[in-house]
């Protein structure tokens, strides 16, 4: 998925290669070891999706990005790099787009204290923008964590709600996907009917990428994610998917006599399957639309209609992929 031609702004193009030396720069400590660590993922490249919501919101996509416009966009980005580094331990992941993971390569705790120096830099940047960004980005990190642990706490559980899931997904994704557009319509000099216009965007737009992502685990392959399918299954996150499955009177008695506990391979592609064959895909992708529709009216709030019409476009094209059966 190129964000970039996605959105139809070409400008964006050239603000994100401006933002990569920006990013390495940020990371470089002049110990060669922990750049080596903190570059890795860097190197191995990226959508950097929220920078390009950062940006796209701050310049409209289309005028020049000023240098804290960029920040802002820097800022976001170490926080979700940091997240990658923590996740894959707790994932116990050996793979990461498409190299080996940082963890994997150089063990658990150099991982943990790597990502922990991503934060530590994202958050001197962010001080260097002001209070307020400073606050948001703070206090979006207390979301993503919060997430987290709602997502932990419920795990193998298969009498999660809904409301749970949601509640996990607003905070280990929306959140910084918001944080995202909002610091870009802060440091963009929009005004306040317009930071919370595009803060309501982004939290709808993380909702759908969330959605989404949850889907395509159940229905995808690991050519096309990047990482095993079925791996939530594997874990005991059970997601939106898995939940309607369970709710089913018909398909949700054999599945929930499988799950609850971890699973060999064999029962983890029943498990899918039972998922992929029930309805549960296609009210998985409703409520997705659902978010687009929510996410394409907050763009609409802001003061240009070629980004309101981009950032619905984007918006769309995320659900309009997606399988229904």
């Amino acid at each position: 998925m190129n964000v970039i031609d996605l959105l139809g702004l070409p400008a964006l193009e050239e603000q994100l290669t401006r933002l990569e030396p920006l990013l390495v720069e940020s990371v470089v400590t002049g110990d060669a070891f922990l750049d080596e660590v903190t570059t890795h993922l860097l190197a191995a490249g990226g959508k950097r999706l929220r920078p390009v919501l950062a940006l796209a919101t701050a310049t409209s996509g289309s005028r020049q990005a000023s240098q804290s416009d960029l920040l802002g966009a820097v800022a976001v980005e170490l926080v979700h790099l940091a997240s990658l580094y923590h996740d894959d331990v707790m994932d116990e992941a050996t793979m990461r787009r498409n190299v080996e993971s940082v963890n994997s390569r150089f063990g658990n705790l150099v991982a943990i204290v790597a990502g922990d120096f991503l934060l530590a830099r994202s958050a001197e940047i962010a001080a260097g923008l002001g209070v307020e960004i400073a606050a948001l980005l703070a206090a979006t990190l207390g979301e993503l964590c919060q997430g987290q642990v709602a997502e932990v706490r419920d795990a193998f559980s298969v009498n999660r709600t809904r409301e749970s899931y949601s509640t996990a997904i607003a905070g280990k994704t929306a959140s910084l996907m918001a944080t995202s557009c909002r610091i870009g319509a802060l440091t963009g000099g929009l005004s306040r009917p317009e930071v919370e216009a595009f803060t309501d965007f982004g939290r709808c737009f993380g909702m759908i990428f969330q959605v989404r992502d949850d889907i395509l685990d159940v229905v995808g392959t690991e050519a096309d994610l990047g990482k095993p399918a079925g791996q939530d299954i594997a874990e005991g996150i059970y997601t939106l998917p898995v939940l309607l499955t369970l709710a089913d009177p018909v398909r949700g008695p054999e599945l929930r006599d499988l799950l609850g506990r971890p699973l060999e391979l064999p029962e983890q592609e029943k498990a899918r399957a039972i998922v992929a064959e029930s309805g549960a895909i296609a009210e998985s992708v409703r409520v997705a639309r659902d978010y687009a529709e929510q996410a394409a009216a907050a763009a609409l709030a802001g003061p240009s209609p070629q980004l309101a019409a981009a950032f619905a476009r984007l918006a769309h094209t995320m659900v309009d992929g997606l399988p229904t059966t």
